[in-house]
């Protein structure tokens, strides 16, 4: 099994930063992929920005330029940098690990204040 746990959200004036970090632990393997996906109230969850153990990444149009993903291979920690924060980010973040199955966190709340 893998446990997802999120940290750094919280409450954010628009034009203002966040870090999300998430740390994995339990059956991980060396090979994957971890990031990051969003759920806004009444929508679906969409992804926000994934990146591979092999550094490959992949970023949701609406965050290109503004957000930034990072990891940690030996802390087996993903980060995600938010800066020029937008309300229409305002969502639970769920970070994610993806590896033969896709594995989940808690979520943690972003709120963009106008």
């Amino acid at each position: 099994q893998v446990q997802l746990v999120e940290s750094g959200g919280g409450l954010v004036q628009t034009g203002g930063s966040l870090r999300l970090s998430c740390a994995a632990s339990g059956s991980i393997f060396s090979i994957n992929t971890m990031g990051w996906y969003r759920q806004a109230p009444g929508k679906q969850r969409e992804m926000v920005a994934l990146l591979s153990t092999g550094g490959s990444t992949t970023y949701a149009d609406s965050v290109k330029g503004r957000f930034t993903i990072s990891r940690d291979n030996g802390k087996n920690t993903v980060y995600l940098q938010m800066n020029t924060l937008k309300p229409e980010d305002t969502a639970v973040y769920y970070c994610t690990l993806i590896r033969l199955k896709t594995y989940w966190g808690q979520g943690t709340q972003v709120t963009v204040s106008s």
